[in-house]
């Protein structure tokens, strides 16, 4: 049974008016009953409606800055997509392009740039001082032991047998730490077309120790080269000591190699080999032949180039005191007795 209030009652009895429907108690301007929920209407009073624009003009008042910020990021968008998906271009052998290295010119100056060795003065320094450079072995036991292995021949002619060892005491780092492979450095050197065996007179062939031998290239410490090779000038060298046939080899020149040859310690490795096998092969000192030109492999160009330089050095050592004339004469550092072809 629908229960009204009194109130209600009587209200509706005296006005005869009949209540107000349900649907219609949120319409605004109605009366509330005190049994109705508090609502709000969605539409504020005294707000007036405005037409909604259409077009161009229509789009900037509903979204003012914004539509004159939509197309800027649709093509900043589309520029990184873009960057993304684009490869690297590569020049020839994995370089970069013309265009890439125009970009990093343009960039500003390089954050290191190279440093290329002084140019030597071969005639006013004393270019028989060692260069500044890595630790070498200074004691040895004057003992050695001859590296294996064989090599054919190279070469026509004469035939030289030779053995290559390495003195008990010489540390790893003096060789680079692989026996094998400074043993293939000298066969590559004594194979070579400019070494002695394209005069066309010689031929080389490394044995393994067990067979008789013309000479040993021995890598020999820097005091038992001095008992060896003597020691009057008193500069680190290497030298032929004919009783014990041995090409030695000085630690502190293979390691730090000579000035005339600035940095180019594998050219001067190079001399070294070619310069001490010359002598096993009968072939004494010689000065420079002509000045500006290639100094002869037989110059002591480990101590030097300049004629007037080598032949003050020599005065000390009587066994070749005058055979380097003091003309004024100064070559250029070399190290093959034979010219390329």
């Amino acid at each position: 049974m629908n229960r009204t209030s009194q109130a209600g009652r009587d209200t509706a009895s005296s006005s005869g008016a009949r209540p107000t429907p349900p649907d219609d108690r949120y319409r605004r301007g109605t009366r509330r009953t005190g049994a109705e929920p508090l609502t709000a209407s969605w539409e504020p009073a005294g707000r007036r409606h405005r037409k909604r624009r259409r077009g161009l003009k229509g789009l900037i008042a509903n979204y003012g800055w914004r539509i004159y910020a939509l197309p800027v990021l649709l093509v900043l968008t589309a520029l990184v997509v873009l960057d993304t998906a684009a490869p690297t271009r590569l020049g020839s052998a994995g370089e970069e392009s013309a265009a890439q290295t125009a970009a990093s010119t343009a960039a500003g100056p390089p954050v290191a740039s190279e440093t290329p060795p002084p140019k030597v003065d071969l005639v006013n320094i004393p270019t028989a001082v060692l260069p500044d450079g890595p630790k070498f072995s200074e004691q040895g036991t004057g003992t050695w032991q001859v590296v294996p292995g064989t090599t054919p021949q190279v070469g026509q002619g004469k035939v030289y047998k030779y053995a290559i060892a390495v003195e008990d005491g010489v540390e790893a780092a003096d060789y680079g730490g692989d026996r094998d492979a400074f043993a293939r450095t000298i066969d590559g050197i004594l194979a070579d077309t400019r070494s002695w065996i394209g005069t066309g007179e010689v031929a080389m062939q490394r044995v393994d120790g067990t067979t008789p031998v013309d000479f040993t290239v021995s890598l020999t410490t820097t005091s038992t080269t001095h008992s060896l090779c003597g020691f009057q000038i008193q500069y680190e060298t290497s030298c032929w000591h004919p009783p014990t046939e041995r090409v030695v080899i000085n630690t502190a020149r293979w390691v730090r190699g000579a000035k005339a040859f600035s940095n180019d310690l594998s050219t001067y490795r190079a001399y070294a080999i070619n310069h001490e096998v010359g002598h096993a092969l009968k072939n004494n000192h010689e000065g420079c032949q002509e000045n500006g030109q290639p100094a002869p492999v037989m110059m002591q160009q480990t101590f030097g180039v300049a004629n007037d330089y080598v032949a003050q050095l020599n005065e000390v050592d009587s066994s070749n005191r005058g055979i380097v004339p003091a003309d004024g004469k100064t070559c250029t550092p070399n190290a093959f007795p034979v010219a390329p072809k």
